[in-house]
């Protein structure tokens, strides 16, 4: 059974940074991409970012690129996302996701979600 659980969200001022972190189980997590997207208070669904199953092909939406960092450590089956310079708009709740095929670069939807991590930028 998939299994993705995200931490490190929290409570951060305009300008600061969190690392987020999402720790995979019950699949072979070396041969999918994965994913961010988040949920906003009372907005829809947001893709913020996608690795390949490998690591070296990243993909942003305008709205975080050059402030946000997606990587992985396959030994570690973790995902992670670095956020910087973040603004109050980047308030929402951030989920882990996952494809259902592997190899699935880019990916359009995913199957798979953790149970998301709150983050909350304000003074």
């Amino acid at each position: 059974e998939v299994h993705l659980v995200e931490s490190g969200g929290g409570l951060v001022q305009p300008g600061g940074s969190l690392r987020l972190s999402c720790a995979a189980s019950g699949f072979t997590f070396s041969s999918y991409s994965m994913g961010w997207v988040r949920q906003a208070p009372g907005k829809g669904l947001e893709w913020v970012s996608t690795i390949n199953d490998g690591g070296s092909s990243t993909n942003y939406p305008d709205s975080v690129k050059g402030r946000f960092t997606i990587s992985r450590d396959n030994a570690k089956n973790t995902l992670y996302l670095q956020m910087n310079s973040l603004k109050p708009e980047d308030t929402a709740v951030y989920y882990c996701a996952a494809p259902s095929g592997r190899y699935t670069y880019p990916v359009k939807v995913y199957t798979y979600w953790g149970q998301g991590t709150q983050v909350t930028v304000s003074s």
